[in-house]
């Protein structure tokens, strides 16, 4: 009895691996809200990560992270690296295409508590 179990246990772990492995590898999450502001504005608060603190949620998650910024001051080529509480983890930000005020494109790299690779468009 107790090997009929097992051998079902492992059928379905096998069963949920296959079916996973069979999933692309790309996703897309899509969230949208409506901001009582002109694009333009919006725009210069996306685009220059200095200004992230002023707005960003997960600034406020860890009042002392470290934040570094490099590159360009703002627009394509800037850069900012954070590193943080287990909230905030550890990662990095590079604007790849700036096209204002319609379109903003981020490489996203999160290194810890987790590793992941993302683009982000606004």
């Amino acid at each position: 009895m107790l090997a009929t179990v097992i051998v079902i246990i492992l059928l379905a772990i096998a069963a949920v691996l296959g079916l996973a492995a069979m999933k692309p590898d790309v996703f897309r999450v899509r969230r949208e809200a409506d901001i009582a502001a002109p694009p333009e504005k919006i725009f210069a608060l996306l685009n220059d990560f200095q200004q992230w603190a002023r707005w960003s949620p997960w600034e406020k998650m860890d009042p002392a992270m470290t934040r570094t910024h490099s590159g360009a001051a703002s627009g394509e080529g800037a850069i900012y690296a954070w590193e943080g509480n287990k909230k905030v983890g550890q990662g990095r930000m590079e604007i790849i295409e700036a096209t204002s005020p319609e379109r903003l494109a981020i490489k996203l790299d999160f290194l810890k508590p987790f590793e992941a690779h993302n683009t982000t468009v606004f």
